[in-house]
């Protein structure tokens, strides 16, 4: 007879498996109730907010800074960073001579503010840049050497790299072959072998020691302006003002790129990612970039904008571009000056972004049905590989993210061309590291290329070869897709009722905020509620509204919950009570702030 393990957590609510098979567990142990109580009574703040913040690990030694914490307290000395020197003194020997710089950036959020970020330094100091977004179909991610060739052509002297270029050697030996300097301020990991260039900033390249490798590629870069600006300084470079009539720019004016790249690539929201988050938020409130003030407007973003708003509302439409029409498009929309402009390539995004929604359904629908038939009625394979000829290269990485949801595993998308060439992304579940499978089948060869990191990866594979790359990523994966499967849980941090989420409550729980990777927004249980009116909207969620016994009621809404159980649960008739878990917010609704809840996960009471 097996005993109960007298160690594993108590399940919260006596919620054992949810409807999508969750544990529900209470987010703290006896050692961080005793830290929220003590953050509560030194810093004299509500309960409530010490268990949040005790509740992400926050001690009590850095609660105070917690709450207000600032870029200048939080980063480090650039210099930190290997190669940061090199890489600045390069670059202020460009400015200074007034030379022709070419930035090669990455078609995603990131790299668009990322060149955004460096062109506009170089613009305040009167140079001229070039920036080389590649074509995501025709040329794949990174420095290529013809793109290369043509930067020269045109006269490049310096060619940065940002958010690309830490394993591009062919490319790069190019570069060194035409005579053309290279500096390269990437975020992704690679391996010991360094490409030909005059700098490498990489927080992630292994003789680094910085500490830094959770930046995003415009986190790097806006170092590296840190640096570079300190080194014209040291110069005396703005003593003669009719040489830079501007001045020193103000680089704070634009943490609003910063933040918006930091949400968007999904980096965790801990230290001085959480300062460039909360300081660009309140610079993007100003709306003082065109670019962001355009997309904010046909977004219909009438509010402050909120970490939500970064990665659901403003980067969808940036990445649109980069997924299925001209991948440039973004980072012209986030150095445009003039609003006119602006606003013209917000409408071609939007445009962009729609039809990428409406390809994205029915590729979906496809890859869905091709996922259960693998799965079967069992528990099927730990890794689900789906491939089609007839899906768009630039949307395999939103069909994995959506399967890797739906079936709570890794999950990769193909797209193969007409030649047998497959282009696929993956996406991957929390303790399960995909990345480092993905570049051991490169070494293994059953991949043509490939990389990424623990959590997404992208890959080139050949389709004689993806029967094979289905059964290694098996062998590789399955017994760490099912440690995580095993220890799926839902951590609760505290339980409420209707009437007691309110605008209040919301702006309390946001002065530990913004939330986002590694600092998850708080999650609470709403007991034994009544769900009333719940109906599909838009493709498929699920709208509601939550009663509680006293007859209070709360707007609820499920993101892509209609075809799930947890949806299931919410669209029967006459369930009776269930508990809701999810988390609590403020939306705006014709000039109107009001409480919104969404929905994570249910269980009949």
């Amino acid at each position: 007879m097996k005993l109960p393990d007298s160690n594993a957590p108590r399940p919260f609510l006596e919620v054992g498996s949810s409807a999508s098979g969750q544990l529900w567990v209470e987010r703290m142990d006896a050692s961080a109730r005793n830290t929220a109580i003590a953050i509560s009574q030194t810093l004299d703040v509500p309960e409530l907010l010490g268990r949040v913040m005790a509740g992400r690990g926050v001690n009590l030694e850095e609660a105070e800074a917690f709450l207000d914490p600032t870029i200048r307290d939080l980063m480090p000395d650039p210099e930190t960073l290997t190669d940061m020197k090199p890489a600045a003194e390069r670059l202020a020997r460009a400015v200074l001579a007034g030379e022709r710089v070419a930035i090669f950036g990455d078609y995603d959020v990131d790299g668009a503010c990322s060149s955004a970020l460096l062109s506009k330094f170089l613009e305040h100091h009167g140079l001229t840049s070039e920036i080389y977004i590649p074509d995501r179909i025709f040329e794949g991610y990174g420095p290529n050497p013809e793109a290369i060739r043509l930067l020269v052509e045109n006269g490049a002297g310096l060619i940065v790299t940002v958010d690309c270029g830490a394993t591009s050697f062919e490319a790069l030996e190019e570069a060194a072959r035409l005579g053309v300097d290279v500096v390269v301020l990437d975020h992704h990991q690679m391996g010991a072998e360094l490409p030909a260039c005059v700098a490498l900033v990489n927080p992630n390249r292994q003789d680094d020691l910085s500490g830094l490798g959770y930046m995003c590629a415009a986190g790097v870069v806006f170092m590296t302006l840190v640096a570079l600006l300190r080194q014209l300084r040291q110069k005396r470079a703005y003593e003669d003002k009719n040489r830079f009539p501007g001045g020193m720019p103000d680089l704070l004016s634009w943490l609003d790129l910063v933040a918006l790249a930091t949400v968007c690539d999904v980096v965790p929201l801990t230290g001085l990612n959480r300062a460039f988050v909360v300081k660009g938020l309140q610079v993007m409130q100003l709306r003082k970039n065109p670019g962001l003030k355009a997309l904010m407007k046909i977004g219909r973003l009438d509010g402050p904008p909120r970490p939500y708003h970064l990665g659901f509302v403003l980067g969808p439409r940036i990445n649109a571009g980069g997924r299925i029409g001209d991948a440039a498009l973004g980072s012209r929309l986030l150095t445009s000056s003039d609003e006119n402009v602006a606003e013209d390539i917000a409408r071609q995004l939007e445009a962009l972004n729609q039809e990428r929604q409406r390809a994205e359904k029915k590729m979906l629908e496809e890859a869905v049905a091709e996922a259960e038939a693998e799965i079967g009625d069992g528990e099927g394979p730990a890794v689900i590989v789906v491939a089609s000829d007839r899906w768009h290269p630039g949307i395999v990485g939103l069909l994995a993210s959506r399967l890797k949801e739906r079936f709570s595993r890794p999950a990769f998308a193909v797209a193969f061309d007409g030649h047998g060439k497959g282009a696929g992304s993956g996406r991957s579940v929390s303790g399960v590291d995909i990345g480092l499978a993905v570049r051991s089948a490169v070494a293994e060869g059953f991949l043509e290329k490939g990389g990424g990191h623990a959590m997404a990866a992208g890959l080139t594979v050949s389709r004689d070869k993806l029967g094979d790359l289905r059964g290694y990523l098996e062998s590789m994966l399955a017994d760490q897709v099912s440690g995580a499967r095993a220890a799926r849980q839902l951590k609760i941090d505290g339980a409420l009722t209707a009437r007691s989420a309110t605008l209040d409550l919301v702006e309390l729980l946001e002065r530990a905020g913004p939330y986002g990777q590694s600092h998850p927004q708080p999650v609470f249980a709403f007991p034994a509620h009544h769900v009333r009116n719940a109906r599909v909207v838009g493709a498929d969620h699920v709208s509601f509204e939550m009663t509680a016994g006293d007859g209070a009621r709360l707007r609820g809404i499920a993101f892509r919950a209609a075809d799930t159980e947890t949806g299931k649960l919410l669209l029967a008739r006459n369930s009776g009570p269930v508990h809701l878990a999810g988390t609590i917010g403020a939306d705006f609704y014709q000039g109107n702030r009001r409480v919104q809840f969404r929905l994570i996960d249910a269980s009949k009471a």
